[in-house]
């Protein structure tokens, strides 16, 4: 039975993501992970690309440069097309198409202006999809497109069902953590959390819109008690009552289905829309491969690693894998070599053991790194998003 669960549940996976783009936005915050890299103007980073939004928010430290790495080429194309509208686009325009999410002349503005600064393949992708900007009864908004969107849309839907707009938007509004603590526990938490709801976000389908694969499941599901529904609907709570919300861009967007000017990722600000547009784009690139694969093939150093959470899955579904990423990642890091990472565990205890060559000799990862568990923790409960069980911040020597 297990092993059918497993076949079950991947598949589900597999055919909610295979062709399709997954993550329409970013939901790591950056302004934790940019207090973690302490960039300078030497630093070259790796990343894994997801939206593309937080390869735009480093880029205004000012690195030398950064690559964004994904598998998923679509990821890729929409970050090269954030990246085209910067350099084409007025703000007005610009903020109409990703901070909206739509635009009534998005045909207009795509050919015309956007897609002269698209790679082939981003073009292929964009001259059939660039119609999810134009809005509509359905989705109104591009930030209902997608796997995450698909989520999105139900919890939007649901929020209405529940009569609960007005009564977030307040909680956003807020003007003390009191207040959003007094606003969820006597108006929302009761209303919101339903016995349907509880049941559903337990489902592989539901979890799998999220892009949240099984191995990461079962990891929340072994170590939090309550397990994945009660996990969630933790970290929502603390998000709402325990962190301002007044710049809480990430869940905003999943209330409202749009950003606001004062809630929105920093790339969506004029100023540095502006900053963006005068060089610092300029220093990203996009590559469509595994971390791996575009380290192998890389002749400099890279200084800084931003790899999310995917290691979740690759630790149960690919060790392997995760063995040849973290070889390339020693490999190829600079003297001063940072990574970070996040999981939906409460801990992990697959990183350390991971056994890499260096100079013919058999070396454990953990034993090449020094972690900052003080500052990771202070961060962690900072972090506006608050879905993930841990974050990882660990400087790794060279040998």
């Amino acid at each position: 039975m297990r092993k059918l669960g497993d076949w079950t549940s991947k598949k589900i996976f597999n055919f909610v993501h295979q062709n399709n783009l997954v993550y329409n936005t970013c939901w790591e915050d950056p302004r934790l992970d940019r207090t973690a890299l302490s960039l300078g103007a030497d630093d070259n980073i790796l990343m894994i690309t997801s939206a593309g939004c937080n390869a735009l928010d480093y880029a205004l430290d000012q690195p030398n440069h950064i690559y964004a790495v994904d598998m998923n080429p679509r990821q890729n194309a929409l970050l090269e097309l954030k990246m085209a509208g910067i350099r084409s686009l007025d703000f007005e325009t610009f903020f109409e198409l990703f901070g909206k999410g739509r635009h009534d002349e998005v045909g207009h503005i795509y050919r015309d202006a956007l897609r002269p600064h698209l790679s082939h393949e981003a073009r292929a992708y964009w001259d059939k999809k660039y119609p999810y900007f134009e809005g509509g009864k359905l989705r109104p908004s591009f930030y209902f497109r997608g796997s995450s969107g698909a989520f999105a849309r139900l919890l939007y839907y649901y929020i209405n069902q529940r009569k609960l707009r007005e009564t977030l938007v307040a909680l956003f509004d807020a003007g003390s953590l009191e207040e959003q603590e007094n606003i969820y526990h006597n108006t929302i938490k009761d209303a919101f959390w339903t016995a349907p709801l509880r049941r559903m976000i337990r489902t592989d389908s539901a979890l799998s819109l999220l892009g949240i694969p099984r191995p990461q499941r079962e990891q929340i599901e072994r170590t939090y008690v309550g397990g994945i529904a009660k996990f969630i609907e933790d970290c929502v709570e603390t998000v709402f009552t325990l962190i301002p919300t007044r710049d809480n861009y990430f869940w905003w967007l999943y209330v409202t289905g749009e950003y606001h000017p004062q809630r929105c990722p920093e790339y969506l600000r004029e100023e540095n829309f502006q900053r963006l547009k005068d060089g610092l784009v300029d220093r990203i690139s996009t590559h469509t491969c595994t971390i791996h694969e575009f380290l192998e093939g890389f002749e400099g150093e890279i200084s800084r690693y931003v790899l999310l959470d995917h290691m979740d899955w690759l630790s149960s579904a690919a060790r392997h894998v995760l063995a040849r990423e973290w070889q390339a990642i020693v490999d190829r890091s600079a003297r001063n070599g940072r990574v970070l990472w996040r999981s939906g565990g409460l801990m992990v205890d697959f990183v350390d053991p991971i056994k890499v060559r260096i100079r013919d000799k058999d070396v454990r990862v953990g034993d090449l790194l020094t972690y900052d568990h003080d500052l990771a923790a202070q961060l962690h409960r900072r972090d506006r998003v608050g879905t993930y069980g841990s974050f990882y911040i660990a400087d790794l020597a060279t040998v």
